[in-house]
């Protein structure tokens, strides 16, 4: 056996970042920038009012109040998206929108709240300073400024800026395509009754799944019985049409596993069993200098193979440096023991957080790697070294999903 940190290095070693390219705006949320974004026009491009109210010189409204009010005439209207008919004239007023731009002339808006209608005239009841409730042009964002830097995770403030600035795409590391395939003669799919030996594939779906979790395209290369040549096949339309190709079952010692079969004549493959449990085998290698990953087919073992192999290498590959899931130190709410077998186990585990803030972990439920709705309850997995396992109250470290 070979211990997790040397497997992960050699998958690592082998993932390259993906090539930068400009992609739509609208779907490049939780993508890599790969460029310096600099603003071609101010936010906002001109002043405006940040309520709806009056638009009115400062120096007419000196002295107002609610006991001494002051009466300016109302000469025009400005809505939302409109611009004032003319320059506002001393002892004037203007009916103002939030975000319509502030005529000529004035330097101050008083709210609604503050005046009165009268007739054609507006009652003003308070006195505002100079600036009063406007929105300076470039308040947001100056002409000119780089505000948007390589490396940086796009999220929805950030396509709402690019979106501002009129961007219609930007360049970012490519999203992979990932695709997913799985291998067995005993799978089917659908409602239709099991036959003697049969189970129905979950994990296709699971993966497939968790690759567009993790924010990569997923491209289903489907079922694909154990036949060499179809196997083959299949493998090919996936290293030609996609970054990564994920495989599920066929990559143990057995007699019957035709991935490794196929994986051994037609590249270059590592076949590591690693110091883990579950998701003890694990094969990857480069096929058309595209990374490979033969994950073991029991459900659980394929689902922390994925988590701990192909999710933070892909993520690496569209330039993210977040690769990796968070991990913190917890509580165990109920001992977790385990017997030395020279590996360290993963055990699925549902997280929580006590009023002080403390992380507490306890088991989801079973943790055969065939159980997989331990794994669907779980929000993380705890990490036992080789050894006892830990008692209720001992600390413990945990990968948290979430």
């Amino acid at each position: 056996m070979i211990a997790l940190e040397e497997a992960q290095a050699k998958v690592n070693r082998d993932l390259a970042v993906l090539a930068p390219a400009d992609t739509p705006v609208s779907e490049s949320l939780g993508m890599v920038l790969a460029e310096t974004v600099a603003a071609a026009e101010a936010i906002p491009p001109f002043a405006n009012t940040a309520m709806d109210g009056f638009a009115v010189r400062a120096e007419d409204t000196i002295g107002a109040s609610k006991e001494r009010p002051i009466s300016l005439p109302v000469v025009a209207t400005i809505a939302a998206g409109s611009v004032a008919p003319r320059p506002l004239a001393p002892g004037e007023a203007m009916r103002i929108m939030t975000g319509a731009p502030v005529p000529e002339g004035a330097d101050a808006i008083i709210m609604v709240e503050l005046t009165k209608p009268a007739g054609f005239d507006v009652t003003l009841m308070a006195e505002v300073p100079a600036g009063n409730h406007i929105r300076p042009a470039g308040d947001d964002i100056s002409k000119g400024a780089e505000i948007l830097h390589p490396g940086t995770i796009l999220g929805p403030g950030h396509l709402g800026v690019l979106a501002s600035l009129g961007r219609l795409t930007v360049r970012v590391y490519r999203r992979p395509r990932v695709g997913v395939m799985s291998t067995g003669d005993e799978l089917v799919e659908g409602p239709e009754p099991l036959q003697p030996g049969q189970i129905r594939d979950s994990n296709r779906l699971t993966l497939l799944s968790m690759a567009k979790e993790a924010g990569f395209e997923p491209v289903d290369l489907g079922l694909i019985r154990d036949n060499e040549k179809d196997i083959e096949r299949a493998l090919r339309t996936g290293v030609a049409t996609c970054d990564a190709v994920i495989t599920s079952g066929g990559v143990s010692m057995g007699d019957f596993d035709f991935v490794k079969a196929v994986l051994t004549r037609v590249g270059d493959f590592s076949w590591m069993q690693v110091a883990i449990k579950p998701a003890k085998p694990l094969v990857f290698g480069v096929l058309d200098d595209v990374p490979v990953f033969g994950l073991p087919g029991n459900p659980v073992s394929s689902m922390v193979s994925f988590e701990l192999f192909a999710r933070p290498g892909l993520r690496r590959m569209m330039g993210r440096l977040d690769a990796d899931r968070p991990r913190y130190q917890a509580i165990a709410e109920e001992s977790m023991k385990r017997s030395p077998d020279g590996k360290t186990h993963f055990s699925r585990v549902v997280i929580s957080e006590d009023a002080s803030g403390q992380k507490r972990v306890k088991l989801s439920g079973g943790q055969g790697s065939h159980q997989l709705m331990s794994m669907a309850t779980a929000n993380g997995l705890a990490i036992l070294p080789n050894g006892d396992g830990v008692d209720a109250g001992d600390v413990v470290e945990v990968i948290s999903f979430e």
